[in-house]
């Protein structure tokens, strides 16, 4: 297919945004249903840089409470965290009862960017990959629902949103060194990826590969992959009504604020 077909291809706007609220209300009704069950649910985003998971995470979170999908997005690791054991850092953020907690980017930075760019030994690499199945299998065990959702871009779409941010200054903050890096070292994360994949994707913890070029199609696919994958019913409750306000201890409340500091208006369109 040639890049004008694939570009004309993706899916309008308009589509993606009715298909997207339809997704959303349904992620609204989950959102009951592991509030009523106590359910404990992980969903961990991994990817190459400009992959979109940042965009993914928005589409699934921007209709429902922060209270119940908590997003994690953990900076480098301190000196003190570096001397602790490889997943204590994760582990301290994993869900309670009727939480959902979405990783961006998590234990698995060890197989990725950690590998790649020299951050850990390959004692600590190996290490990594032999015990981590075991690991999640724990985590499984103990009653959370655990899902591994791979976002892959590729070359030529990568380069494009790379570039798009170059002269971007609301999305230039995206790029950092190490992004740089990783678009540079391209077959080295691949390599990186493969091995990965190989050696954690277990019958209790499989990876979800979601290609993600199409952005607005990959956030449809893995909120809909979601949906079935954390089976959920809807939650009967009972029709809210809003009461007459009371007239008691009425005072002119405006009023009470004219000494107060407020906010001029900028722009009479505001």
């Amino acid at each position: 297919m040639s890049k004008d077909k694939a570009v004309s291809s993706k899916l309008k706007r308009k589509d993606y945004e009715k298909e997207l609220r339809k997704l959303q209300v349904q992620l609204c009704h989950l959102q009951e249903w592991v509030k009523e069950k106590k359910l404990r649910v992980i969903i961990l985003f991994e990817g190459r840089d400009a992959a979109g998971k940042g965009g993914t995470i928005k589409a699934i979170t921007e209709k429902v409470s922060p209270r119940v999908f908590r997003v994690v997005a953990l900076p480098a690791p301190s000196d003190r965290e570096k001397s602790q054991m490889f997943m204590q850092r994760y582990m301290q953020h994993f869900p309670a009862g009727g939480e959902i907690v979405i990783f961006d980017r998590s234990w698995y930075n060890r197989a990725g960017v950690e590998y790649v760019m020299g951050f850990c030994t390959e004692d600590e690499h190996d290490r990594f990959l032999s015990l981590c199945p075991q690991i999640e299998q724990y985590v499984v065990d103990g009653g959370i629902i655990l899902i591994k959702i791979w976002l892959e871009v590729g070359m030529d779409e990568q380069e494009r949103r790379f570039r798009a941010r170059l002269d971007d200054p609301l999305r230039q903050w995206k790029l950092s060194p190490m992004d740089i890096e990783s678009y540079r070292q391209w077959y080295a994360y691949s390599r990186a990826r493969d091995l990965m994949l190989k050696e954690t994707n277990s019958k209790h913890a499989p990876w979800l590969i979601i290609r993600s070029d199409d952005k607005r199609r990959a956030r449809l696919n893995c909120i809909a992959h979601l949906l079935t994958a954390i089976p959920y019913k809807r939650v009967n409750r009972d029709k809210i009504r809003l009461p007459k306000r009371s007239d008691k201890g009425r005072y002119n409340d405006q009023q009470s604020l004219g000494d107060m500091k407020l906010v001029k208006l900028v722009a009479e369109q505001y």
